[in-house]
């Protein structure tokens, strides 16, 4: 009967480690290392283009040959990564006469090291060994990770014990399963959440139990004046101690004035955190089923803010411009101005027979889609009944891929 491999954590900063072999495993197992901050030296005839990509930003060392026992010089740790088992058990021999420590991905019998299936969860990093097994090892990985994601109760971070810090964290185009994943554990972390009206409700319903929930769409200021009382909440919060995440719809910086509460933290010397979310201007088009760009069909696609009329003097929008373009053009925030912008793009050369697009709460289980033209989108919303949140997409990518309204991000 085998012995139990005995667990440790290996502090590998500034320690060099040798891969052997650049395939496809060795693209696997290096970004790990790297993010360790070992002293990486790749030995390898050939390199995966992932891999050359990191020898050019300097992130590793790089001998273009096959193995030779003096590249263990000095090392701490080994990892073969060849599935030449006459290759692999020479470096291992090698290694075996120096005691250091080696990997095998050809024969894990034969190695002195195994590599764990891992998991990250903030600061916390959750290694499986699976006694040989790497499925069972991965099986039981998997469910660690849905534990930590589910917790109510933070594991990473004790609330406001680090002292006061903000994050400004994109929620996504709708659907809570968009959020990316160190934007959903920031907000398990909160002590005061601080939310726009567009953040996917289901986000809000899994805050743990005594998070302070301020509406943000609640705040009794005008527009201007909200946005300072925002700002006041979120370094007043964060002065006071406690973990404050600033929750947006989209991306905190595509029209969510995310900068401005970055400068207001930044000026009362509050640490910010700034997660970016998958803005609707792109997410909303592919949930219908319209890429913004595509192969000689568009090469560039613009985002702009219809909340002001083509004609408003505060409008910053080169209105004559766009219509200028050839590619796509995405609006948010356009539905109140949209034949006055249709107009506008019609009477600066845009042709009116223009494919156009609305997609109402893009991802969600309220979604719709309303195909027309430029010159008939303003009337057809209004006989759809369409409202806001909606983004509207101008450009021959409406009918690119010419097949039905596809869901992909559809919560489950």
């Amino acid at each position: 009967m085998s012995a139990n491999p005995y667990p440790l954590g290996l502090r590998l900063a500034g320690r060099r480690v040798v891969v052997v072999g650049g395939g496809a495993v060795a693209t696997r197992r290096v970004p790990a290392l790297l993010d360790a901050g070992a002293d990486v030296f790749l030995v390898a005839p050939e390199l995966t283009p992932a891999l050359r990509a990191h020898v050019d930003a300097g992130r590793l060392h790089w001998a273009e040959r096959r193995f030779a026992p003096d590249d263990l010089d000095g090392a701490w740790l080994v990892q073969v990564a060849v599935d030449d088992p006459v290759a692999a058990a020479s470096v291992s021999a090698v290694a075996a006469e120096r005691r250091i420590f080696c990997v095998r991905a050809d024969d894990r019998a034969a190695a002195t090291a195994w590599t764990p299936a891992v998991t990250r969860h903030g600061p916390v990093t959750v290694a499986v060994l699976g006694g040989g097994d790497p499925h069972r090892a991965m099986a039981v990985r998997d469910a660690i990770r849905g534990l930590l994601r589910a917790r109510k109760d933070p594991v990473s971070t004790v609330a406001g014990s680090a002292g006061g810090r903000v994050a400004l964290v994109g929620a996504g185009p709708g659907d809570p399963e968009l959020i990316t994943v160190r934007g959903w554990r920031l907000l398990t972390e909160a002590d005061v959440v601080v939310a726009d009206r567009l953040v996917p409700g289901l986000l809000l319903d899994e805050l743990r139990p005594g998070v302070e929930l301020v509406d943000a769409s609640k705040i009794p200021y005008g527009p201007s004046r909200a946005q300072e009382e925002i700002n006041r909440i979120i370094v007043d919060r964060a002065a006071a101690g406690r973990v404050v995440v600033r929750l947006k719809g989209g991306d905190p910086y595509v029209f969510g004035r995310g900068g401005e509460e970055l400068l207001a933290c930044a000026e009362a010397g509050v640490p910010v955190t700034v997660v970016p979310g998958v803005t609707s201007s792109i997410a909303a088009p592919a949930a219908a089923g319209i890429p913004v760009t595509h192969r000689a069909v568009a090469h560039e696609f613009t985002v702009v803010s219809g909340h002001l009329a083509p004609d408003a003097p505060a409008s910053l929008v080169r209105w004559d411009a766009l219509a200028a373009l050839r590619g796509t053009l995405v609006v948010l925030m356009g539905l109140k101005n949209l034949a006055a912008i249709a107009a506008t793009l019609i009477a600066h050369g845009r042709p009116a027979d223009t494919p156009a697009a609305v997609v109402q709460e893009a991802t969600t289980d309220g979604q719709q889609v309303l195909r027309s033209t430029l010159g008939a989108v303003a009337d057809d919303v209004v006989a759809s009944g369409l409202r806001p949140p909606a983004v509207v997409v101008v450009g021959d990518v409406v009918h690119a891929l010419d097949i039905s309204e596809v869901r992909p991000s559809h919560p489950v």
